[in-house]
């Protein structure tokens, strides 16, 4: 297991009735900045509770609606605008991990000089970010208890990933009653984002590295039974309980530090998302079990093999066929038990004039990862998915 360090500051409030602690917002100040996405907090109530709170507690409300499901730098300036020209003391995200990754650079970009764009591409121009607290609204990208944001400028078809510690959020509300009204389709695509986050963390070469490992597999497992059990019992507390922590702690570190290296599949499915601007939970699922089996070799086998041994309880002592094997579970639990597409064509990429430059880019994200890709190799994989 390697060298890392360990840190995180965010208050986690979780269960039922636990939006009450939106009074300590009062702590950071008296002007807080509301972001949320389309019209769904409103329809479920979400909104005028924590309005009334907020109220209750002499805060001044600032709102950013709109954020997109794949948040774009527009709207991330508007945000840093509005920031800047009201004097707004900490940014509130009301969402999923979109609105909540839109809100974080949003924080950022009130403590900068230049344009927040340039705080996606180059992340140590974060220095400072505003107090950044969530109401967590759909379990899927971690982003309420980690340092990560994504965020898309479609006018260059480019998706990028920013990270600092000054990101991550102060405290989240995670209430699982919140995700009852979410759809099967962003049930499933939630499942199987966390899962890949599980996944990018997991498979390594790291030798002594049990605890994180683990770790992994016992979320993977926490996945596996309660995905499906949310997805056809939507209001089945304990399963959005289970998927809802799970989802945070399979990219807050507890299974990275010690053990992973780069990241593989996210970066090809971000070239998806930025040229196609699809879900990104689909295009994980599409892509994951194809990568796994373009990689599937002597040397790779036997992590594989782990993996279905520990996770799927596989059986058996040659290693590429339970990895095969693994594979092939993995596939049909998203594809069969979570009604996912399991092709591009399937999300509406009817045509790969756009795969030759996705595939430069994304390899070059891909260099350090389980299996390092090439252009050809990436290449390779979105046709395989096509």
């Amino acid at each position: 297991m390697y060298n890392f360090s360990f840190y995180v500051p965010t208050r986690i409030h979780f269960g039922k009735g636990q939006i009450s602690h939106l009074s300590e917002l009062r702590d950071s100040g008296e002007k807080v900045l509301l972001v949320y996405g389309g019209g769904s907090i409103k329809r479920n109530g979400i909104y005028d509770s924590a309005v009334q709170i907020l109220t209750d507690a002499s805060l001044k409300i600032y709102e950013l609606s709109g954020v997109e499901p794949n948040p774009r730098i527009e709207t991330v300036r508007k945000g840093v605008d509005l920031c800047k020209d009201e004097g707004i003391d900490m940014v509130l995200a009301i969402g999923g991990g979109s609105t909540i990754d839109c809100a974080k650079v949003v924080a950022a970009g009130a403590k900068y000089d230049g344009d927040a764009w340039d705080l996606v591409l180059d992340p140590p121009k974060i220095k400072a970010a505003l107090p950044i607290y969530s109401v967590l609204t759909l379990s899927a990208t971690g982003s309420e208890m980690d340092e990560f944001a994504v965020i898309s400028d479609m006018s260059k078809n480019e998706k990028w990933g920013t990270a600092a510690e000054c990101l991550k959020p102060t405290m989240s509300v995670l209430d699982p009653t919140y995700t009852y009204s979410v759809s099967k389709k962003q049930t499933a695509a939630g499942t199987a984002d966390m899962m890949s986050h599980t996944f990018e963390n997991y498979f390594s070469f790291e030798e002594g590295a049990d605890v994180p490992k683990r770790f992994g597999e016992g979320l993977l497992k926490t996945m596996i039974k309660y995905g499906p059990i949310a997805l056809n019992e939507p209001d089945n507390y304990d399963a959005r309980a289970n998927l809802m922590w799970a989802a945070s702690h399979a990219i807050n570190g507890l299974t990275r530090v010690g053990n992973a290296p780069e990241w593989c599949v996210h970066p090809m499915e971000h070239e998806l998302s930025a040229f196609y601007d699809i879900t990104h939970g689909q295009g994980l699922a599409i892509l994951t079990p194809v990568w796994m089996e373009h990689i599937l070799d002597e040397k790779t086998a036997p992590v594989f093999a782990v993996y279905g041994r520990n996770v799927w309880d596989l059986t058996g002592d040659d290693d590429l066929a339970v990895a095969k094997e693994a594979i092939a579970k993995t596939r049909e639990f998203f594809f069969e038990t979570m009604e996912m597409p399991s092709t591009l064509r399937e999300v509406g990429i009817t045509e790969k004039s756009n795969f030759e430059k996705m595939a430069e880019k994304a390899a070059d994200g891909c260099e350090g990862c389980f299996m390092p890709l090439s252009k050809e190799d990436v290449m390779e994989i979105f046709e395989a998915a096509f």
